[in-house]
């Protein structure tokens, strides 16, 4: 097997859907254009960001019932290489519904269906096999996976002297940052939760993010900042890179676009000055398309030239 620098994994993916209809009317049969169907969630995303930046990736993620055979039939339109893990229970799906008459858009989500045991130890044999120099490690997981499962990852992935990059939320995340990686991306709210506070001012996010930093949690912390761009901070660094001002049409796939370029970067052995405002230009130039549809190589382009001028 080919070796790959980069490995993601998408425990819990979804076959993305998005639609447009006219007006929202209760009680009434809503008419929908015809769906556009994308393959959805985290690492997935993250692999696809990283194909457009011309880069490559192995990817990895469950896949069960029809629906999982259309994902994994999208995935392998994007040319990326990949293993589907094979799941009893149904892939799961998620829907965009996009109202043209007041361009609001709608998101539905359902949590993925629980994975068996023996599914969970297949895709840590695989993992172990790959040794990738950096393991991604994103999304949400599946119903009824424990809270440690991404940390039980990072551990092996460490002993093998992979560089663990991680973007989830909640307990999984607090879970995973006690064994320690080598970066995150949390939003502002995030961050204060791992932090144990309710909120944070904006210059509180820095010292925040190197409290995680010297108890060991994470190397590098890239701290999304919304409409204002993003930061980042390790030991001794911090780069502030400002959002380009961009027509927005959808937020979905913005911040895994955002993990994807960084990776890529990374890998490419760039600065993390560089890093950082890759991760902002794909983040933002994703926004300037419809549903769930990442970036265009071109606009990524564009904006990462314009910060470099900031």
């Amino acid at each position: 097997m080919k070796t790959f620098d980069i490995v993601t994994l998408t425990v819990n993916p979804a076959l993305d859907k998005t639609a447009h209809f006219k007006g929202l009317v209760p009680e009434q049969k809503i008419r929908c254009e015809e769906p556009r169907y994308d393959a959805g969630g985290g690492g997935i995303n993250v692999s696809k960001a990283i194909s457009r930046l011309e880069g490559d990736s192995f990817c990895v993620f469950t896949s069960g019932g029809p629906i999982g055979s259309i994902l994994e039939e999208l995935v392998q339109k994007e040319a990326i290489a990949f293993k589907a893990v094979k799941t009893t229970n149904w892939t799961r799906e998620s829907f965009v519904a996009v109202d043209d008459n007041t361009n609001s858009q709608y998101r539905f989500g359902f949590s993925g269906s629980a994975i068996s045991e023996d599914e969970q130890k297949e895709i840590i044999q695989i993992l172990q096999e790959l040794k990738p120099k950096f393991l991604v490690l994103s999304g949400s997981l599946n119903e009824g996976l424990p809270t440690n499962y991404y940390q039980n990852i990072a551990k092996l992935a460490k002993e093998s002297g992979s560089k663990v990059i991680v973007d989830t939320s909640g307990e999984a995340l607090q879970k995973v940052l006690e064994t320690g990686v080598y970066l995150i991306k949390p939003n502002v709210g995030e961050l204060a939760k791992l932090i144990g506070v309710e909120t944070l001012e904006m210059d509180e996010v820095v010292h925040a993010a190197q409290t995680l930093i010297e108890k060991g949690s994470a190397e590098i912390i890239v701290v999304s900042l919304g409409p204002q761009g993003a930061v980042l901070v390790t030991a001794t660094q911090t780069e502030f890179v400002p959002a380009p001002n961009v027509v927005k049409k959808s937020t979905v796939g913005a911040g895994d676009s955002m993990v994807g370029a960084m990776v890529w970067a990374l890998s490419q052995n760039k600065s993390l000055k560089d890093v950082v405002q890759w991760g902002v230009a794909c983040g933002s130039a994703a926004t300037m398309n419809e549903g769930t549809q990442l970036f265009k190589l071109e606009d990524a382009k564009r904006l990462f030239e314009w910060l470099q001028k900031k």
